[in-house]
């Protein structure tokens, strides 16, 4: 079918659903790969003169495409070392902190990194972010998160052995723990993170704790707890207001250092609080680095106003809503149970909304993801793709299937138009594809 001197491609895709979720949206029947890049996405009239004597034809028989899955908060080293295990349910299971886990060498790290790799492979993801590794950790007691794990993660990049797209934030603190303003500006100044190796790892920003999390009483909230108070944060001051203006310093700090912010807030207070110091970094130089507020719990309309104002991101797990609401309501009351977790204002608001698994908190299925968290199925594929890839500073070149981008994608067993979100969980993955490379195939 090759005519008119068009190289061939060496894969095509055709006779099924391509959910290209460009700006306009397209849905088409078939896709060119040519190399580690998608050549041209169109009718399958359009893309058969690009069907050479070796390309490789996939007829998908009615099933759909869509760009590889960004899991966008998804610890990585812990996930590959816990697996099948989750800590939910563990929790559930009555073991109050979860089984214990611990790395004690390179090739432990190593070898978790390659078992994650391996299962969102099967799961459709082809990208995610590693959302807290660095010298806070490296006393920890899982050896999951400290430094030596992002040295890893270089040196498999470089040695082409990643099958997902890793990006990194820094931790200069402890996880789920205490920081300092000292701790962090020593950080900064001292610690050299790996290089970047193009397209598979960056180390990209700085992750905060900036509080814990409602069920525990250690959210800094505007509701009083069931118990009495309002919580507080984590960064270490004498007062609430010191430790308000540490946290402010803090993120000012990373940001004219040049790094994207991601902060675990989920406390009315504390979302607010880190808001309006990302709004003062950013106007200080005019800089979009891509802030984002993880969690975001107990967000409340007029910080999401400001947010969206401010083009700064916010990154939730569905599950984790599903999974601790009754907890939230006896800590806090049905009331502030009503209030949370506002995917739908969020997005009315015009904020940019990713939605991720925190695994191995929850599972590193999307699919559940999306069943979970109550959205039109459009908005909540985007939430797994586009959105991602704009937090990743990426969407130049991934998160949408379009000629010119990498070819990232996975195929499921069934086109999406006839499938409510709540049936997804059911939907196959029939193949992945990484930098044009297929890395699962059912």
């Amino acid at each position: 079918m090759l005519r008119n001197g068009s190289r061939p491609a060496g894969t095509v895709l055709t006779g099924g659903v391509v959910h290209t979720l460009d700006q306009e949206d397209r849905v088409v029947e078939a896709l060119a790969v040519r190399g580690r890049l998608i050549a041209r996405a169109g009718s399958a009239r359009e893309v058969a003169p690009l069907i050479g004597p070796d390309t490789r034809v996939i007829d998908l028989r009615g099933r759909s495409v869509l760009p590889g899955i960004n899991d966008s908060h998804l610890h990585g080293v812990w996930l590959g070392a816990m697996w099948p295990d989750l800590l939910m349910e563990q929790l559930a299971e009555g073991e109050h902190e979860g089984a214990p886990v611990r790395l004690e060498n390179e090739r432990q790290r190593r070898a978790a990194i390659l078992r994650t790799g391996r299962l969102l492979a099967s799961l459709g993801v082809t990208s995610y972010t590693e959302p807290g590794l660095g010298p806070g950790e490296d006393a920890g007691r899982t050896g999951c998160f400290g430094s030596a794990a992002l040295h890893d993660y270089a040196q498999l990049a470089a040695d082409g052995r990643l099958t997902a797209r890793v990006t990194a934030l820094m931790l200069f603190g402890q996880l789920d723990g205490p920081s300092t303003l000292t701790a962090l500006r020593e950080g900064l100044r001292a610690f050299r993170p790996p290089a970047e190796v193009p397209g598979w790892l960056r180390v990209a920003g700085v992750k905060i704790f900036a509080d814990g999390i409602p069920p525990m009483g250690t959210a800094w909230t505007d509701q009083p707890y069931t118990h009495g108070g309002h919580g507080g944060l984590l960064v270490e001051g004498p007062s609430p207001e010191a430790r308000a203006a540490a946290l402010t310093e803090m993120i000012a700090a990373a940001h004219a250092a040049g790094y994207q912010v991601g902060v675990h807030a989920t406390g009315g207070r504390a979302v607010r609080t880190a808001v309006e110091a990302m709004r003062a970094a950013a106007a200080r130089d005019g800089r979009d680095r891509r802030h984002y507020i993880i969690h975001g719990d107990l967000v409340v309309p007029e910080t999401l106003t400001a947010m969206a104002d401010a083009g700064i991101g916010l990154n939730t797990q569905p599950g984790i809503a599903v999974a601790t609401g009754d907890m939230l309501a006896a800590a806090l009351g049905q009331e502030a149970l009503a209030g949370a977790w506002p995917l739908r204002d969020a997005l009315s608001a015009g904020v940019r909304l990713c939605l991720s698994s925190d695994a191995p908190v929850l599972t590193p299925d999307w699919r559940v993801g999306v069943a979970q968290a109550g959205l039109p199925m459009d908005e909540a594929l985007r939430a797994y793709t586009v959105v991602p890839a704009w937090q990743d500073g990426a969407l130049a070149w991934k998160g949408t299937l379009e000629a010119g981008k990498v070819a990232d994608l996975c195929v499921l067993g069934g086109d999406l138009r006839t499938i409510d979100p709540s049936a997804l969980p059911e939907v196959p993955i029939a193949l992945t594809m990484v930098d044009g490379r297929v890395v699962h195939q059912a």
